[in-house]
């Protein structure tokens, strides 16, 4: 029987008890919870919706892979996640995020967060981020708009990967020539500069929404391009969920960087950068195609099943 004070939130002491440094079992955080292991463990998992000890692991993967794209080393970073060895926690990282950890620590996974059936992340540098609409089931409320966000930033990423193994003169090629995808953002004749439209349009919009000033454009360097994005894509996704999460898709944004400054709703401007990202997806395609280069169809029919099938 559970005789602590009434009137508290009880969840979230129990999920206190899961993330407390000092707990390292099942035992230790029932015991920190007041609670037995069997009905500790029972209520997580029914409120929650994740047993304890695999909430515990999972958020300290997180922090682990957060820890190592700041520059921490394996085995610091191993011990800290309660492993007892740097090639355990070398295996269930690589079984968690496809890849070891010394790749994170080179540049690694764009976002540390895992898939979570309740929302709650590891939060830098020391606290917990709790999605709410995540633990609805999509991290925005709707899957839709979930799936068409996280499908351009993959297969963006994709398209720079494929670009990174042309030759220069291939991706500058000016195979549609004079070719413009809108009026304001010049000509897009070539894969490169298709694919640097497609990642400043990125960079400008969230100017715009965080009051920040206009970025430079490059030059259609595709290293400094991925660069570009990995940077910019994890940023945007997160600007469009606390859109989402805060309902404020009616909300209206005077865009001090346009000459005059323009007013734009919100809702509009995700659907704008989703409509042309993807019409830039299918443009870059089609030039690699005239170029004899072999691409996939980017369908995000086949990207969603492949991505449920590394789950």
């Amino acid at each position: 029987m559970d005789d602590r004070p009434q009137g508290r939130d009880r969840l979230r002491e129990l999920l206190d008890a899961v993330l407390d440094e000092e707990n390292r079992t099942l035992a230790d955080m029932a015991g920190d919870a007041y609670s037995s292991p069997y009905h500790f463990s029972r209520r997580l998992r029914r409120d929650a919706g994740e047993p304890p000890v695999a909430m515990r692991r999972r958020v300290e993967l997180e922090r682990a892979a957060w820890q190592l794209r700041q520059g921490r080393r394996v085995t610091e970073v191993a011990f800290a996640a309660g492993y007892e060895s740097v090639e355990g926690f070398s295996r269930a990282f690589a079984r968690t995020y496809g890849e070891p950890p010394s790749a994170v620590a080179a540049g690694g996974p764009r976002d540390h967060w895992l898939p979570a059936p309740n929302g709650i992340h590891f939060h830098p540098p020391t606290s917990l981020w709790v999605d709410a609409t995540e633990a609805a089931g999509t991290p925005t409320g709707d899957p839709v708009t979930e799936q068409l966000l996280q499908h351009d930033l993959d297969d963006t990423r994709a398209l720079l990967e494929l670009a990174k193994g042309l030759p220069e003169e291939t991706l500058h090629l000016a195979v549609l020539p004079g070719h413009r995808v809108l009026e304001w953002d010049g000509e897009e004749p070539s894969v490169a500069a298709v694919l640097e439209s497609q990642v400043f349009s990125k960079e400008v919009w969230l100017a715009s929404i965080e009051g920040l000033d206009t970025p430079a454009r490059g030059d259609g360097d595709v290293l400094w391009l991925v660069e570009r994005h990995d940077a910019v894509a994890p940023r945007w996704l997160a600007v469009v969920r606390d859109i989402d999460r805060r309902g404020a898709w009616g909300d209206r944004l005077v865009d001090a960087l346009c000459e005059p400054p323009e007013s734009f709703v919100l809702g509009e401007v995700v659907a704008h950068v989703l409509t042309y990202a993807s019409h830039r997806r299918q443009l870059a395609r089609l030039m690699l195609r005239m170029l004899g280069v072999p691409v996939d169809d980017g369908d995000p029919i086949t990207w969603s099943r492949t991505r449920r099938s590394l789950r």
